[in-house]
């Protein structure tokens, strides 16, 4: 069955909303795009021979960061990371999905040498800790 069709009976809005979310370019991610570019540091963007192509890579240093959305990804104890009342079945497995890939594209760039930050959506909304802890991670050395 395909997911249009899953989601037959979801209202117009829904479908559009949804339809708007894009992989790449997110507001998040462009926050922490410009302030790890403002500490100095410059980066790589999407890299897809790396795993779960990461959103920022810092290839001199072998550091990635992941930007994550609370809702898609389910960052733990996070007010939106809400499950939608429709097809609640279907939305679980995708998160439970979601989940599991993360973790095993997090331990694969491990097993390859890579350091790895995730930052969450809602940690962007402190410009200064985000800040304060990219320059922490990224001045680090290994």
């Amino acid at each position: 069955m395909k997911t249009r069709d899953l989601f037959a009976d979801v209202p117009e809005q829904r479908r559009r909303l949804m339809a708007k979310v894009r992989p790449t370019d997110s507001k998040p991610e462009m926050l922490v795009r410009r302030a790890a570019h403002g500490l100095g540091f410059r980066y790589r963007l999407h890299v897809r021979t790396l795993p779960g192509k990461p959103d920022l890579v810092f290839p001199r240093l072998r550091k990635v960061v992941f930007v994550h959305g609370c809702f898609w990804h389910r960052h733990p104890g996070c007010t939106r990371t809400t499950t939608p009342k429709a097809h609640a079945e279907y939305w679980q497995q995708k998160f439970d999905d979601n989940v599991r890939r993360d973790e095993v594209s997090q331990s694969r760039l491990e097993a390859l040498g890579w350091t790895v930050l995730v930052i969450w959506e809602c940690d962007t909304k402190d410009q200064a800790g985000l800040v304060s802890r990219l320059n922490e991670f990224l001045s680090e050395s290994q």
